[in-house]
C-alpha cells in the first residue's frame, strides 16, 4: 500500500473531486465506438474538449458549455452539450468561430490526439508560400489524430473538416504534439521507432526524421520555447533533439 513520507502531512493535500462524467453511447457491435477511451486533449484556447470514443470516433465537444453543464447538474453525464453554445470573441469584440459538438470518424483505431493553433507572426519555412493549398489563419484550430495504421490525419476543429492525410508512419502513431510557439509544427511518435517532424503551414510536408530510438517511441514533448524535443519509448532512456 503507498503512502506518503513523514514530511508530508495528508491534511494538506487538495483533494480531487468528480465534477462530471462523459460517457461513450453504448454499441457493443459497433467497431466505431463504445471501447476502452483511449486519449484526451483540450484546445490551447480552451474552446474544445476532445476524447476518443473507443476504435474510430472522435468527439469534440464544447468545453465552456460541457463545464457548465458540470457545475449545473453535477457528476449526470453529459450526452449532448450543442443545445447551448457559447460564442468566443475576438479582442476588437466581433465574434469568432463557435464551437459546435462534432463527430469525427477517423477510419481507424485512435491511438493519440493534439490540438495546435496557428500565430500570424510564424511564418512557414517553405518558401514557395504561394503554391500552399491552406491559408492557416489567427482563428484557425487544427485536431491532428494519430491512427492505428500509422497514418496522421488533420481535421478543422470548427467543422470537423479533413484536411490532411499524413502517410509515411509504418505503425501504430502513440502520440502527437504541437509546438508552443504557434508554428504549427507538428511531431509524432510511432512503434515504427520514429519520431517525425511536419510544417502543417507548409501543406503537411514532413521536415525530419528522428531515429534515435532503438524500439517503440511512447512519448514526445517540445520545450517551452519550441527549441528541443524529448522523447520516451520502450527503454530505459530520454531521448533529446534540438530543432532549428
Amino acid at each position: 500500500m503507498a503512502s506518503f513520507p513523514p514530511r508530508v502531512n495528508e491534511k494538506e493535500i487538495v483533494r480531487s473531486r468528480t465534477i462530471g462524467e462523459l460517457l461513450a453511447p453504448a454499441a457493443p457491435f459497433d467497431k466505431k465506438c463504445g471501447r476502452e477511451n483511449w486519449t484526451v486533449a483540450f484546445a490551447p484556447d480552451g474552446s474544445y474538449f476532445a476524447w476518443s470514443q473507443g476504435h474510430r470516433t472522435v468527439k469534440l465537444v464544447p468545453w465552456s458549455q460541457c463545464l457548465k453543464n458540470f457545475l449545473l447538474h453535477g457528476t449526470k453525464n453529459i450526452t449532448n452539450s450543442s443545445s447551448l453554445r457559447l460564442p468566443r470573441q475576438n479582442s476588437d469584440g466581433t465574434q469568432k468561430n463557435k464551437p459546435r459538438e462534432h463527430i469525427i470518424d477517423c477510419g481507424d483505431i485512435v491511438w493519440s490526439l493534439a490540438f495546435g493553433s496557428s500565430v500570424p507572426e510564424k511564418q512557414s519555412r517553405c518558401v514557395n508560400i504561394e503554391w500552399h493549398r491552406f491559408k492557416f489563419g489567427q482563428d484557425q484550430l487544427l485536431l491532428a489524430t494519430g491512427l492505428n495504421n500509422g497514418r496522421i490525419k488533420i481535421w478543422d476543429a470548427y467543422t470537423g473538416k479533413l484536411l490532411l492525410n499524413l502517410v509515411d508512419h509504418t505503425e501504430v502513431v502513440r502520440d502527437l504534439t504541437f509546438a508552443p510557439d504557434g508554428s504549427l509544427i507538428l511531431v509524432s511518435a510511432s512503434r515504427d521507432k520514429t519520431l517525425r517532424v511536419w510544417d502543417l503551414k507548409d501543406d503537411g510536408n514532413m521536415m525530419k526524421v528522428l531515429r534515435g530510438h532503438q524500439n517503440w517511441v511512447y512519448s514526445c514533448a517540445f520545450s517551452p520555447d519550441s527549441s528541443m524535443l524529448c522523447s520516451v519509448g520502450a527503454s530505459k532512456a530520454v531521448v533529446a533533439a534540438i530543432l532549428v
